[in-house]
């Protein structure tokens, strides 16, 4: 064998085992898929800039953060508040990419094929662009220094890192994972536990003193964009028609149950 086979087949072995995981669905699945994301994308969007536009013109939902924060603020005792703390750190700057970092490599390392892997660390990468740029550039201010309950934070409100990064791997997880459960009522399920995750860390960042609720709503309304890209992207690359028969073979294999083997 020459040099230039061998090197061939081991960019071929590589391209075969880190990069393509391809499904097989029948019909209107990969239309729905692409519709699924698109709709995402527009709630995403469309949402965000609602918000947004609320917050610059101070009218419309902003006016849903006093309340919001007064009546959390209102049930405020010292198990809660511990939890909240524990909470915020689990979920903070150095804890979560820790976790993420750690997520993304072992599952790399470990599964069969690398796309998924590779597919949450864009998104988490995008998420993390979206809010860096736009953060300095919408320049809300915090709420007042005096409300915060572990330190003072001087950079921006809105968007919130926090929020949206919580959102953006619990969401692309999920999707990552459970789209390919063959029981959608799992996926259903799967969803609606990092829903009610998310919902929890925008309450601590809220509670704590850090975040509006208008920062929360608008952060989970661009991971919502992120999730449309990612679901995009992942049926571009992944998903192809075929017939029932090779849809069901695809369905019966481990990685459509969220399990990759070697």
């Amino acid at each position: 064998m020459t040099e230039t086979a061998k090197w061939a087949g081991c960019v071929r072995r590589f391209h075969e085992q880190f990069i393509v995981e391809e499904r097989v669905v029948v019909g209107s699945g990969k239309r729905n898929l692409y519709l699924i994301a698109g709709v995402l994308i527009t709630i995403g969007f469309t949402g965000f800039f609602v918000v947004l536009d609320s917050i610059l013109e101070a009218d419309d939902l902003s006016f849903i953060d006093a309340p919001v924060e007064a009546w959390l603020e209102s049930g405020r005792d010292e198990r809660i508040t511990t939890f909240m703390i524990v909470l915020a750190i689990v979920f903070g700057p150095i804890v979560m990419p820790i976790a993420i970092l750690v997520t993304t490599v072992a599952w790399g390392i470990f599964a069969k094929h690398a796309w998924r892997p590779i597919l949450l660390a864009g998104g988490m990468i995008l998420g993390v662009i979206v809010v860096q740029a736009l953060a300095p550039i919408i320049a809300r201010d915090r709420p007042p220094a005096e409300e915060m309950m572990i330190g003072y934070d001087p950079s921006s409100s809105f968007p919130s890192g926090h929020v949206m990064g919580v959102a953006d791997f619990l969401f692309i997880g999920t999707y990552l994972v459970f789209s390919r459960h063959r029981r959608p009522v799992i996926t259903v399920l799967a969803f609606l536990a990092a829903a009610v995750i998310v919902l929890v860390t925008a309450a601590c960042r809220i509670y704590l003193g850090y975040h509006y609720a208008t920062d929360a709503v608008g952060s989970i309304f661009l991971s919502l964009v992120v999730l449309g890209i990612v679901i995009a992207v992942d049926t571009w690359r992944t998903v192809r028609v075929g017939s029932s028969e090779q849809a069901h073979e695809s369905d019966a294999r481990p990685e459509a149950w969220g399990r990759d083997e070697h």
